[in-house]
């Protein structure tokens, strides 16, 4: 079976290189990106304005293959890849959750991103607490690293 998503327009950010950059949007507080979307697809921006938050699914465009196993940025130890958010992935995808500040034709003000400038967007989602955070949360090996994560940053181990 082919699998092909279409993309609908590319994230812009201040992160040139992945080294430095912040690894998730808790740790990317204030900083402003702007999501462009491509023209023929800014009708299916209408009522998005009310929104908050959007979720941005993305291509990781820097990721060059994988390891099934990987030493993610907040640990030393090595994990199996499905249980981290590291970019070299089977399929290269990520996901952030950022504020929608506001919606100027078809481009996106958006702050608090963690994304690589240039990353294709392949699709946005408005965010609901009520759908999308879950109040029986467990976090595995992370549990005693989460509140650390605004103080991570990337390195070159993914290059």
């Amino acid at each position: 079976m082919k699998i092909e998503f279409r993309q609908i327009g590319v994230i812009r950010t201040p992160f040139t290189r992945p080294e430095g950059m912040p690894i998730q949007p808790a740790g990317a507080a204030g900083v402003k990106g702007a999501v462009e979307v491509f023209e023929e697809y800014r009708e299916g921006l209408k009522d998005l304005e009310g929104f908050s938050h959007v979720i941005l699914i993305y291509r990781f465009h820097r990721s060059r293959g994988f390891d099934l196993q990987v030493t993610p940025f907040m640990d030393s130890e090595l994990r199996g890849v499905f249980a981290t958010r590291a970019p070299r992935r089977p399929n290269p995808i990520g996901l952030s959750v950022v504020r929608l500040d506001a919606v100027e034709g078809g481009v996106l003000r958006v702050r608090n991103v963690d994304i690589l400038d240039g990353a294709p967007l392949l699709d946005i989602k408005p965010y609901v607490p009520e759908f999308d955070a879950p109040d029986d949360v467990r976090t595995g090996w992370l549990e005693p690293l989460r509140k650390t994560v605004g103080k991570r940053k990337a390195d070159d181990r993914f290059a």
